[in-house]
């Protein structure tokens, strides 16, 4: 009978900590291991694009690795929709949570491209830690585009519709 070494121990508590990062649809997990007095393991674990998962792992002593840098795209996006939140007239979000375009299920959106919006109007809601929050529109003008789908997760500061 074979002793397991403290690395395979290791590598399944990565792997844990992976399939934990997308269960809970995490974009960054961070946990510090201690062995011993001069032995511990720190674990990093984010995502930088959909479905990819870059995991980093260094014992205590070492100092960290650098995080790879993400692929290039194999064709450039045009400059518009390079960094939507950049667009006059982007609406970001104030919160991270869910996405909800309806008041509720099977209802009609609060808005849809080319409505037009008085400068407190509910655009969407956000969903966070069981709370329901009203989004309103920042100025009036009208709905150019629409950053984000219905049910999705959004991150602070993400663009979510562009109104001008």
């Amino acid at each position: 009978m074979t002793k397991k070494t403290p690395h395979d121990s290791d590598v399944t508590f990565i792997q844990a900590l992976a399939e934990l990062l997308r269960e809970n649809d995490l974009t960054e997990l961070q946990v510090k291991r201690d062995y011993g007095e001069n032995d511990s393991l720190n674990v990093r674990v984010s995502r930088q694009q959909a479905q990819q998962v870059v995991t980093q792992a260094a014992p205590a002593a070492a100092p960290a690795a650098a995080p790879a840098p993400a692929a290039a795209p194999a064709t450039p996006a045009p400059a518009t929709d390079a960094d939507p939140a950049s667009l006059p007239g982007a609406v970001t979000s104030p919160m991270v949570g869910t996405i909800y375009l309806s008041p509720e299920p099977g209802a009609a959106n609060f808005v849809k491209v080319g409505d037009s919006v008085s400068e407190g109007d509910t655009l969407l809601i956000i969903e966070a830690m069981k709370t329901m929050n009203h989004i309103p529109a920042p100025k009036s003008g009208t709905v150019k585009r629409l950053l984000v789908e219905d049910g999705a997760p959004v991150e602070f500061g993400a663009p979510l519709m562009v109104v001008e």
